[in-house]
């Protein structure tokens, strides 16, 4: 006996819309930009008590999860190396600065 070709509907595929990297918003968590400053500043050995105080403040972010610490080194990093640039230091670039400058807006 033969089978009846079943009646379901042909399937559609939904087309997706084009993605546009450029138009992705880049979401940059205080933590991640604190690390990166800190490397940098280990790196050009700038201003070591904002390191410990960095240092500190990323400790107790992992334990209580409050950025209000981190934010507020951000800040002073922010400082430290807009000044360093103007010396010409070499390492610290515009992206850098870019990152953390975006993370203090996404308070």
């Amino acid at each position: 006996m033969a089978k009846a070709p079943s009646k379901t509907p042909a399937k559609t595929t939904a087309k997706k819309a084009p993605s546009n990297p450029k138009a992705k918003a880049v979401t940059l968590s205080i933590d991640t930009v604190c690390e990166e400053a800190l490397l940098k500043l280990k790196e050009l050995n700038l201003d070591m008590p904002l390191q410990r105080d960095i240092e500190w403040c990323l400790g107790s972010y992992k334990a209580d999860k409050n950025p209000a610490g981190l934010y507020e080194m951000a800040e002073k990093s922010l400082k430290v190396f807009k000044a360093a640039k103007e010396n010409k230091t070499k390492g610290i670039t515009t992206k850098l600065i870019g990152d953390i400058e975006k993370a203090l807006q996404s308070r």
